[in-house]
């Protein structure tokens, strides 16, 4: 049985690399997507400090985002593509840093304690399927170390589901 261990390091690179260990022994053999997507959003949830949301949005369509596992309050069901940080990290391929969700044109708020997000694109076989969302009520808490790891756990994720 998988356990997550505490990853006790100041350095963020460490601990993503460490993270991503972790993650790639709790998905190893299991190919179903919405299991790891479970498994992926609570080991997030477990690890990372300072979050209030860590989950998954897949393509329901090719015009529309909807939830998948998640860790956190109860969230937005669907999300159009190029709406919000998840819709337009969808429409524009790429991942998105937002330290201000307030500054962010069109917004879209599921929890009012939001303050900065992360969302980034999930790829399998060259094609976004959707995307990893975090969540922070703490202003400006995700960076580029940050974004990169994800980058990185998003990829394990979608190396496992095939």
């Amino acid at each position: 049985m998988f356990q997550a261990a505490a990853i006790d390091t100041g350095d963020k690179t460490e601990f993503y690399r460490e993270l991503a260990q972790q993650l790639e022994a709790l998905l190893q053999g299991e190919p179903n997507m919405i299991a790891n997507a479970a498994n992926t959003s609570a080991l997030m949830f477990q690890t990372m400090p300072d979050l209030n949301w860590a989950g998954f949005y897949f393509l329901d369509t090719d015009d529309e985002l909807v939830l998948g596992p998640f860790q956190g309050k109860p969230a937005c069901v669907r999300i159009p593509v190029g709406r919000g940080v998840c819709g337009t990290a969808v429409k524009e391929g790429q991942s998105i840093l937002v330290e201000d969700v307030h500054a962010f044109p069109g917004h879209i708020a599921c929890d009012a304690a939001s303050r900065s997000e992360l969302v980034v694109p999930v790829r399998r076989h060259g094609r976004v399927i959707g995307v990893i969302d975090l969540d922070s009520p703490e202003p400006a808490r995700f960076d580029r170390d940050d974004q990169a790891g994800i980058e990185k756990l998003a990829a394990i994720f979608a190396a496992a589901i095939g």
